[in-house]
């Protein structure tokens, strides 16, 4: 089957590429130009005609790429078109009347890459991320991953598990042979080096996935105390209702944004008090699990009515600034308690110290996302698998204590597959569909 699609974003542009990619492509740029196919990786300017009647659709850049010099592997093409809706619409139509010629899926072209042997698991989704990347330290991340040194990781490591199995497995089958005392002492210490080296990667303070994903702020505290007019002031524009009447806000407000490259997740969550209603109960236990799964919390209160008991003070334990709002009102000054707290004395009224509140979120940011060289999981898929070669790895090598090669054997070679399935060494169809879809249509 040959796939076409727009690789370009929707929407009028100056021009616009349409990708078509599978064994009809010859005859798709053939039948569209009437002509034979420009040279491999030239560009050429073409007129692009309807199929049946000959009339012109547009004047366009053909770029024609033969399998398996592309970047699917496959016959590929490129159609350069002026990028108006009725042009890219037109095209679409055309090449949808050749034979088994369909619109292809999210991420399919990048599928094909992957399945065709010229890029990995790794790659591909790289390729994602850097797609969807909306900030400098996210482009960073992609682009690092991209050069391939986690897929040679993690290769490298699988190459190693390999090699132990290959002395395990000599052992069943010539179960009369010795193996002799220096191979079995390489086994284990080669399965624990291997062993330490995953241990080491999976402690990295998941600073991959909360690039990738975002630093997750939750704005906490009692009704009426200011949230909402934080996260607009925060945002610069209107995210969320702002309301005299306590308790507005029931759901939490989620918003993106990307303080001096750092990509941020902000939300703004119910007041947290004696719920009046069903509904409000509910927005309250979604802003307790929101501010316990947060990267920080700011836990926001009046200042002239500070009262750090109960919840307020179980927030304020781990990964918490305290927002002391509305000090324009504030008529004494703060307890010796309140002061010796991590604190920022803000009026949202007054737009007073809102600077210094971000410049503390900055510090907080820099110091959570230290984007080292050795940066390998950015995705919870990874780490799954490295978890489960890891509990695997500790299995082999306890029944490899016990010279139990049948059973140690099957560990290992878990643990290796589970290696593989990070790169896609193995059979990984249940996940790329998961991988795939996250792409735009037309990548």
């Amino acid at each position: 089957m040959t796939i076409y699609a727009l690789s370009t974003g929707s929407g009028v542009s100056g021009i616009a590429v349409i990708r078509v990619s599978g064994k009809k492509t010859k005859k798709v740029i053939e039948l569209l130009t009437n002509k034979e196919l420009p040279q491999p990786r030239v560009a050429t300017l073409r007129k692009i005609n309807n199929i049946n009647t000959s009339e012109l659709i547009d004047e366009s850049i053909i770029l024609w790429f033969p399998g398996p010099q592309s970047y699917t592997g496959e016959d590929m093409a490129e159609i350069h078109v002026h990028g108006g809706k009725a042009v890219v619409s037109a095209v679409h139509n055309e090449i949808s009347k050749v034979e088994n010629c369909r619109l292809a899926e999210p991420g399919e072209f990048t599928k094909m890459a992957f399945q065709n042997g010229k890029i990995n698991l790794l790659k591909a989704e790289s390729i994602a991320d850097l797609i969807s990347a909306e900030t400098e330290m996210q482009r960073v991340q992609a682009s690092k991953m991209m050069k391939g040194r986690s897929a040679k990781k993690f290769n490298e490591l699988r190459e190693k598990l390999l090699k132990i199995l290959s002395f395990v497995e000599a052992k069943i089958d010539f179960p009369e042979e010795e193996l002799p005392e220096a191979n079995i002492k390489l086994i284990r210490k080669n399965s624990t080096e291997v062993l330490n080296e995953i241990k080491k990667i999976l402690d990295d303070q998941k600073v991959g996935e909360i690039i990738r994903e975002g630093f997750k702020i939750a704005i906490v505290g009692p009704a009426n105390a200011g949230k909402s007019t934080l996260i607009n002031s925060l945002s610069k524009r209107e995210v969320a209702i702002v309301s005299e009447i306590a308790g507005t806000t029931r759901d939490v407000v989620e918003t993106h944004l990307n303080i001096d490259g750092y990509p941020v997740i902000i939300s703004d969550t119910a007041g947290i008090r004696d719920a009046k209603d069903e509904i409000e109960k509910k927005g309250i236990n979604l802003s307790l699990k929101k501010a316990e799964n947060a990267d920080l919390k700011l836990v926001i209160v009046d200042a002239k009515n500070v009262d750090l008991k109960g919840f307020l003070k179980d927030l304020l334990k781990n990964d918490a600034i305290l927002v002391l709002n509305k000090s324009d009102l504030l008529k004494k000054e703060l307890s010796p308690e309140i002061i010796k707290l991590d604190h920022v004395l803000i009026s949202l009224k007054k737009n007073l110290n809102l600077d210094k509140l971000i410049l503390k979120i900055k510090n907080n940011l820099k110091n959570k996302f230290k984007l080292e060289e050795d940066t390998l999981i950015t995705r919870e898929r990874h780490r799954q698998h490295l978890i489960s070669c890891v509990n695997y790895l500790k299995n082999f090598l306890e029944k490899n204590d016990k010279e139990d090669f049948d059973k140690s054997a099957e560990d290992l070679r878990l643990a290796t597959r589970h290696l593989g399935m990070i790169v896609g060494k193995v059979d990984v169809e249940e996940i790329l569909g998961s991988i795939f879809n996250d792409f735009c249509i037309g990548k």
